[in-house]
Order: C-alpha cells, then structure tokens, then sequence
C-alpha cells in the first residue's frame, strides 16, 4: 500500500531546526569523547609519536597488556533484577581514609612528557573528585609543588625500593612533612622492563630536536610550543637539572633489595604502606609479615616482566591469602567503569587507573584529567545500577563470572 505524503507544515518543521553554533577547542574536543577510548585516539593526534607510545607501550612483546584487557572483556556481570536501587553511592574507604569514587590515580613517570600540565593537572582533577592522586618518585613535579598545586587533594606518594636510603628517608620525610598520608612501595622494579616500542623511537629524555622531531612538530604545535615555553623535564623530587637524568635512571633500580629493606621502610613510615606488585599468594604472605597494611595487586600495567600472571586473575588467590581485613588495591589494565566493577566484584576495594588518566591528561591537560575521571565515575555509576548494587560492598564474587 503506497504511502500517503503531505507537505510538511512550517509550524510542525519549526520546532527540529534547532542549529547549534559550531564549538571549537579543547573543551568542544574532550565533549566529544564518549569513553576512553575516544579519549585515546583524541591523544594520539595531539601527542608526539615517542610520548604517546611511552603511555601506550608495554615491556618487550606485550603479551602481558594484551592478556589483561583480554581478561577484562571476558568477564561477565551478573545483574540482580528488580532490586529497587535508585542510585548508587560511590564513596569508599580506603587506607584508613576517604575517597569519592572507587578509583584514584595511579603514580606515572615523566608525566610533563606527555602534557606539560603533568602531574599537577592529574592532582587538581582528583581532588576536584575527591579521590586520591598518587605522585611517582619519577615525577616530574616536586612533592612540594604538587601540595602546593591540589592542597585539597589526599595525596599518596610511590616509592621505588632503591639502593640509597638516605635518599630514600629524605623523600618519605618531605612526603610525611607535604601531608602524603600513604606509601605505594613499588616492589616489582629490580631492573627496567625492555620496552621495544621507545627503543624503535629511540625515545630520549629530554627529546632532542632533530628532522624527524621537527617535523612531527609541524601538527602537533601545542605540544611543541608547551614544551618548548615551560621549564624542563626532570625528576623534580630528585633533582633541579634535567642533564642528572640518565645518572638517575640508571641508580634508581638495585636487583639485590630484599624484604629486610621493605622492613626498613616500614620501620620509618608512619603511615598507611601498600606494597605495590603483589600477583602471588607466596609475596603476599612476605609483604604482609614485613609489616605493609595493604597490597597492590599490580603487574605494572605489562611494562616490567612480560607474561607476567594478569592482574585480575592474580587478585582472588591474593585475596584469600591477605584475608576480608586487609585492603587490597587493583591495578593494570583498566580502560572503563565497568572494568572497575568488574575489579570491585573480584575482590579489590579500590582500583588505580594509570593509562586512562594519562589519556585524558595527552588529549586536553587537566580539563582532559576531568573528562577521563567523569567517564569512569558515570560508567561505574551506570554499571551499578544496572547490576542492582547500591553500594561498592554490594558488589561481590558472586556477581561476576568468567566466560572460557
């Protein structure tokens, strides 16, 4: 039976010519970004090939990243219907502490390598969420300056076991002194994971100028003139010259460290210690007894020891080990809300995100930070409330299953 048409009324065409001006810019960028993902790809156009790969690589053939989001997408969660939850409450507790969401920012290295916002955009995003910012020994901002950019932000700092304890105790009494109030000791470092990806771009820190830089330069302009207009990248808990960083680099890592030097740490902390690198039952059992209040089950987002054992898979063997009392933080491999949730369901009470972050920090510095942070918030909001779970202790083992 054929149609029957009219012609359309002005009255009724009216209301749908709704014409937006055209925005422009970051803010009409990052509005644009429905996930992480998007977010990615935004940084890629946005960052120089070396910095972006730096984010984005693993250690040597990245088996142990690709495994990890594998494991993610092969999870399932299980909804309970008709459970009348007409919101969910995000708010955790988590190293004798509070945090907003169920996530926080896990400590980067080099961070003003990838935006020149660095590592202070990254602390006045969390705090604006009300979540924790971790701040790496490998900053490229101080202790000092980053307390002095987020004061309102609960500030963690991440510790390498390194072989000069002086060194050491002076950053954990500048962290204590800054109001750092919990250490994530590092533990899985003894040398430089091999990663092929910087090694084929002959990635340099500072990057140096030279006709393939130049002319990555040419449509990457901001980057560029960031870097080129602020002051110069270092470790700048470590040192104030960037010409020290090789000789920093090659000290920071001793393979002969042991759990006596854990012990060591744990004797002059006062606060909350997180042993950061934990995927077995048997190094769970030795961090614990060395005195860590809580874990970090880790493999270092694939960028140490490839085919190491996946984070998630690591996490309920950690977990029956350490006991329901200890908190126990996941790590590696998280690009979404329902990956968190999926975390949550597993046993962790709290999850560090680290490439997602420093996607949104490539793509549009702190304004970046914020969009990444609100696109997790509303997909583990969203995810919850799918699932029936009103609280963060709502979700539970048996609410996830693992297709084979």
């Amino acid at each position: 039976m054929a149609l029957k048409r009219q012609l359309p009324q002005w009255s009724e065409l009216r209301p749908l010519m709704q014409f937006e001006r055209p925005a422009l810019g970051r803010e009409a960028r990052l509005a644009k970004a429905a996930d992480l993902w998007d977010l990615r790809r935004i940084a890629q156009r946005r960052t120089p090939r070396p910095a972006f790969d730096y984010v984005d690589g693993a250690a040597q053939d990245e088996l142990t990243y690709r495994r990890s989001r594998q494991a993610f997408e092969s999870v399932e969660l299980l909804p309970r219907i008709l459970h009348g939850t007409a919101e969910a409450d995000l708010a955790v507790k988590i190293a004798n502490g509070s945090s907003a969401l169920p996530f926080g920012i896990a400590p980067t290295g080099f961070t003003r390598f990838m935006h020149a916002e660095g590592e202070e955009a990254g602390a006045r995003a969390a705090a604006k969420y009300g979540i924790p910012f971790s701040l790496s020994t490998m900053g490229t901002r101080s202790i000092e300056e980053v307390a002095a950019a987020a004061p309102a932000a609960r500030r963690w700092f991440q510790l390498y076991l390194w072989k000069d304890r002086a060194k050491s105790r002076d950053l954990l009494d500048r962290a204590q002194a800054n109001g750092f109030d919990t250490l994530l000791v590092t533990v899985d470092t003894p040398v430089a994971g091999r990663r092929l990806r910087d090694t084929r771009n002959g990635m340099v820190i500072p990057p140096k100028l030279s006709l393939k830089t130049v002319l990555d330069a040419s449509y990457r302009p901001e980057w560029w003139f960031n870097f080129l207009t602020t002051d110069s990248l270092k470790f700048a808990s470590l040192s104030n010259s960037s010409n020290s960083l090789p000789e920093l680099i090659n000290s920071m890592f001793d393979p002969t460290l042991s759990f006596e030097d854990l012990e060591w740490i744990r004797s002059i902390w006062p606060g909350q210690l997180f042993v950061k690198g934990v995927l077995t039952r048997e190094d769970t059992r030795k961090s614990l007894d060395a005195g860590a209040d809580g874990l970090v089950v880790s493999n270092h987002g694939g960028r140490q020891l490839d085919r190491a054992p996946v984070a998630i898979e690591a996490l309920p063997e950690v977990r029956e080990e350490a006991g329901k009392d200890v908190d126990i933080v996941l790590d590696s491999g998280i690009m979404s809300g329902a990956d968190i949730v999926a975390a949550l369901c597993a046993g962790a009470d709290f999850v560090l995100v680290g490439r997602a972050y420093l996607y949104g920090l490539m793509a549009g510095g702190q304004q970046g930070v914020e969009r990444a942070l609100g696109l997790l918030a509303e997909e583990v909001r969203n995810t919850m409330l799918l699932m029936g779970a009103a609280t963060v202790a709502d979700l539970t083992p048996d609410m996830l299953r693992v297709r084979a």
